[in-house]
This record gives C-alpha cells, sequence and structure tokens, in this order.
C-alpha cells in the first residue's frame, strides 16, 4: 500500500480498518504528507492552495459511496494543523471515514491538530466516523485535537461516531453543530483514559430551525489518574427536539466532569439531559468470575461490552 511502513500499515488498521488500498475516494497522510490520494467521477479531494488541507466534494445524489481520510504519525517531535472542508451535495447517502493514529517511539511529543468543516445538502444522509488511537514506547506524549463544524440544511442527517481507543495522551476535542428546519444529528462518542491522560470533549449545537433534532451520547471509562470532562450544550430557537447524556464507568482514582448545557429560546423546544457516573457493580463482578474468569477479566469484559453498547 503506497510508501509507508508496517507501523503506519498497523495504525491504518486501528484507525480506519484498513488493511488494503480502500475502494473509492481516499487521501492517506502519513508524518505530514500525503503519501496517496484517489478522486472519483463522484468525490473530488483537492489540496488546499493557501493551508495545509485538502477539499473533498461530493456531487449532488452520490449515493453509497465512501472517502477515507485517515492520517498516521511515526515521527518524535511532528506537530501539525490541518484543515479539511467537505461540502456534500443535496440528496447524497456517503460514509466518510477519519481518524488518527500516533506511533511514538521518542523523547519528544508528537501532535496532530485537524479542523474539519461539514457542509451538508438539503436532504443529504452522512455517516462519519473518526478514530483516534496511540502507541510507542517513548517518553514523549501523544497529543490530537480535533476541532468539528457542521453546517446542516434542510431535512438533512448526519451520524458521528466518535472514538478513542486507546494510548492518546492529551486530547481537546470541539464540536459546534448549525441545524436547519428538519435536519437530525446523532453523535455517538466512545472513550477510554488509563494513566495520566486528559480528555475533554465539548460541544455545542444550535437548533435553528422548526423540527430539528440533535441526539448526542457519550460512554466512556476513566481508569488509573486520568481525567475527563463532557461538556455538551444544546441550544433550542425553534420547535426542535434535543437530548445529551454522559454514562461513565469510574475507576482507581480517574475523575469525570459531566457539565450539562440546555438553552431553550422557544416554548416549543423540548430538551433532556442524562448523566450516571459510577463504578462497576460489585455483583456483575462476582457473576462473570462464577463463570471462571478472574476479578481483572470480569473487569475488562464489562468494560468493553459497555463501550460497545
Amino acid at each position: 500500500m503506497m510508501q509507508i511502513d508496517e507501523i503506519q500499515r498497523r495504525l491504518l488498521r486501528e484507525v480506519a480498518d484498513l488493511h488494503k488500498v480502500p475502494e473509492g475516494a481516499y487521501n492517506i497522510r502519513a508524518n505530514g504528507a500525503a503519501v496517496g490520494r484517489v478522486s472519483t467521477a463522484n468525490i473530488e479531494i483537492t489540496p488546499k492552495e493557501n493551508a495545509s488541507g485538502i477539499d473533498i466534494r461530493i456531487k449532488p445524489g452520490t449515493k453509497n459511496e465512501s472517502v477515507h481520510i485517515p492520517v498516521v504519525m511515526t515521527q518524535s517531535g511532528l506537530k501539525e494543523l490541518v484543515y479539511n472542508d467537505f461540502y456534500i451535495g443535496e440528496d447524497c447517502d456517503v460514509v466518510i471515514v477519519a481518524g488518527c493514529g500516533i506511533d511514538n517511539c521518542g523523547p519528544h511529543d508528537s501532535e496532530h491538530d485537524g479542523i474539519h468543516r461539514f457542509f451538508v445538502g438539503k436532504g443529504a444522509k452522512v455517516k462519519y466516523v473518526e478514530k483516534h488511537y496511540g502507541s510507542g514506547s517513548g517518553s514523549g506524549k501523544r497529543i490530537l485535537n480535533p476541532g468539528t463544524e457542521v453546517y446542516m440544511e434542510e431535512d438533512s442527517s448526519m451520524e458521528m461516531e466518535m472514538v478513542q481507543i486507546k494510548g492518546v495522551d492529551d486530547t481537546n476535542r470541539t464540536t459546534t453543530a448549525e441545524l436547519k428546519k428538519g435536519a437530525k444529528l446523532i453523535v455517538k462518542e466512545r472513550l477510554m483514559t488509563h494513566g495520566d491522560q486528559r480528555a475533554i470533549s465539548t460541544y455545542l449545537v444550535d437548533l435553528n430551525g422548526d423540527g430539528a433534532s440533535a441526539d448526542v451520547v457519550s460512554r466512556s471509562v476513566a481508569r488509573d489518574n486520568s481525567y475527563q470532562k463532557f461538556d455538551a450544550k444544546l441550544v433550542g430557537n425553534e420547535a426542535c427536539s434535543g437530548h445529551t447524556e454522559c454514562d461513565s464507568i469510574i475507576m482507581d482514582k480517574g475523575r469525570i466532569l459531566a457539565v450539562p448545557g440546555l438553552e431553550a429560546n422557544s416554548v416549543d423546544a423540548a430538551l433532556v439531559h442524562e448523566a450516571a457516573i459510577g463504578k462497576i457493580a460489585g455483583d456483575q463482578i462476582i457473576k462473570l468470575m462464577t463463570l471462571g474468569l478472574t476479578e481483572a477479566e470480569a473487569e475488562e469484559q464489562i468494560i468493553n461490552g459497555f463501550l460497545r453498547n
């Protein structure tokens, strides 16, 4: 697969489930440079002229097609800021797979900051998958700071799957969205931190049209001395509906802060927030141990099942 080494191949498998060159359009970035780029008849990928990053333009009516834009980094001390803009035409039905994997075996911090803007056309349907992963034996940190902006036209829909698998030392994820009439946004965040890791997730969703709806759900596990903050705010400006939920397991000396934010500027805005933070129930562990698992194995089974749901 292009000019990449085995470590970079492993990172691509982790963050984008790529075992070979993907079908359809793709742009693969490694250590600050594009190592592979393909456009199709309906999806055009072009590099930006005045900044680092790409523009992805998807023709109206494009259906059952995908675009992959993963990033991998194996160079210790590398820091980059990339801007990617997605223009999704009306009445599309597409899948966009992003994600970043950092393998840092050196003493210097490695950092990737990606700013993604989505302009979703009227009636379009988008599924967006973004996975983050870190590995490597070096003392340098693996830092990921994604910024996502979503602008949704009437009757469009977008499902976002945001996953931090493991190994990311510091992340500050900021997501904003503006929804017009009948637009629907679903966000599913899955996150696990361990060691001294820090993860902050901030969401701000403006529901600006009648019938607009948003569902932002986070499931997370904080282990060891790690810290997490989930800050989600919904602003209902018309007859709309919104729901946010933080469901977390806390272990060891981990810390979790859930910050709800609901702002209703219309009498017909229906907004709900739910939050639950707690430890693994002892009876769950005992039940699995009676089936032959050790206590540690039982904990892992419970965590894996919790994050999959």
